[in-house]
C-alpha cells in the first residue's frame, strides 16, 4: 500500500474529516517525521473532532496557525477584482459623456449659423470644466487601481510565505516531505530534461539508538547536526529536504555519474567528521553515519520509480555494512525482493 492510499485509508478509519490539513496531519503522522506528533494522534484514538485535530495541527504545523490565510484569499483577491471592475465601468461611463460632449461642442463650433465669439467661449469653458473633471476622476480611478494592486499583491506574499511554511520541516528548516514530492514529479514533466538530474536518499544509521539513549532532544539534534552539514556541503541552488524520521533527500540538476557519486561521499564524509558533544557535560555521543542510496533519473520512468530505485540502494548500503554510498543497479532488485519477503510482516 503507498503512502497516501495509507493516508486515506487511516483517515476513513478513524473518521477524519478529508480536509488538505488533516491529510498532512495524518501524512506526517503516519510517516513518523515527528515522533511526538506520531505519539499524540495514536493516543488521540477513532473519531477525533476537528478541534483536536486542529488543535494538535498547531502545536506541530506553524503554517496550521494561518490556514485563514489561504481560505480567505479567494474571497479577498474576488473583492478586489470585483472593486476594479466597477472602477473601469465607472471610468469607461465617465468617458464615453466626455466623448458625447465634444461631439456635441463640435456641432456647435461647425454649425456656421451660431458659430460666434460668444459661443465659442462658452464651449470652451464647458470643455475646459469637463476635461478638468474627467481628468480629475481618471486620476482618482487610477489611485485606486493602485491600492487594490497593492492590496492583492500583499495577498500573493502572504500565500507565498505560508507556502514556504507549509513546504518547511519546522526542525530542520529544509524542505519537507510535501516539497520533495512536488519537486521529484516536477523532474519528468518533460522526459527530455529528467536525464539531468540525478537523487540521493540518506539515512541516519542506528538513529533509533540516538534517541533510546539519550533521548529524543539528543536526536533532534543529530537531525539539526545532518541538516547543517547539508547545507553547509551543498550549493545553496540544490534542493535539500528531510523527507521523514532519519531520511534526507537531495535532488541535483547538471551532474554526471560520477559528481553525483563524489558528492554523496562528501556528504557522507563531512557529517562523519563532525563531532556531536555536549558542550556542557562534555558528553560524545559517538560519530553520526549516514548510508545512501543513489541513482540518476535516466534509470527510471517516473517520481516514483527514480525514488524507489534510490531506495532499493539505500537499502542495499544499509545492509552492506551501512556508513556507505551505494549506486543503483538494476540487479540490486532482486535482493531487496527476497530480502523483503523474508521481513514483510
Amino acid at each position: 500500500m503507498d503512502t497516501a492510499t495509507l493516508v486515506l485509508a487511516t483517515m476513513r478509519r478513524r473518521g477524519i474529516a478529508g480536509l488538505p490539513r488533516n491529510y498532512e496531519l495524518v501524512y506526517e503522522a503516519l510517516n513518523a517525521s515527528n515522533p511526538a506528533l506520531t505519539r499524540h494522534f495514536e493516543a488521540m484514538g477513532p473519531n477525533p473532532s476537528q478541534d483536536e485535530l486542529d488543535a494538535l495541527g498547531k502545536k506541530v504545523f506553524p503554517h496550521h496557525h494561518r490556514t485563514g490565510i489561504v481560505e480567505g484569499a479567494h474571497d479577498k483577491i474576488s473583492g478586489e477584482l470585483e472593486g476594479m471592475l466597477r472602477l473601469l465601468k465607472q471610468e469607461q461611463s465617465s468617458m464615453e459623456s466626455y466623448s458625447k460632449l465634444l461631439g456635441e461642442a463640435y456641432n456647435r463650433i461647425s454649425s456656421k449659423s451660431t458659430a460666434s465669439a460668444e459661443i465659442l467661449n462658452s464651449v470652451i469653458g464647458v470643455l475646459s470644466n469637463a476635461t478638468g473633471d474627467t481628468m480629475e476622476k481618471g486620476k482618482v480611478v487610477v489611485e485606486h487601481m493602485v491600492e487594490r494592486a497593492r492590496e492583492m499583491e500583499l495577498v500573493k506574499l502572504e500565500l507565498d510565505q505560508y507556502k514556504r511554511i507549509a513546504n518547511t520541516d519546522p526542525l530542520t528548516r529544509l524542505s519537507n516531505r510535501r516539497a520533495f514530492d512536488e519537486m521529484l514529479s516536477n523532474i519528468y514533466n518533460d522526459h527530455r530534461s529528467a536525464m539531468y538530474y540525478s537523487l540521493i536518499v540518506a539515512d541516519i544509521d542506528h538513529f533509533k539508538k540516538f534517541n533510546d539513549t539519550y533521548g529524543h532532544p539528543v536526536g533532534d539534534r543529530v537531525l539539526g547536526v545532518v541538516a547543517a552539514v547539508m547545507k553547509s556541503v551543498l550549493r545553496k541552488d540544490v534542493f535539500v529536504s528531510r523527507t521523514g524520521g532519519e531520511e534526507f533527500a537531495v535532488v541535483l540538476q547538471g551532474t554526471s555519474l560520477e559528481t553525483t557519486l563524489e558528492i554523496a561521499e562528501r556528504l557522507r564524509n563531512s557529517v562523519e567528521a563532525t563531532p556531536l558533544k555536549n558542550q556542557k557535560t562534555g558528553v560524545n555521543y559517538g560519530p553520526i553515519t549516514l548510508s545512501l542510496g543513489v541513482c540518476m533519473a535516466s534509470d527510471a520512468e517516473s517520481a516514483e520509480e527514480l525514488y524507489n530505485n534510490a531506495d532499493v540502494a539505500l537499502y542495499t548500503a544499509k545492509h552492506s555494512g551501512r556508513n556507505r554510498s551505494q549506486l543503483y543497479k538494476p540487479e540490486l532488485n532482486r535482493g531487496f525482493e527476497k530480502d523483503w519477503a523474508i521481513y514483510r510482516p
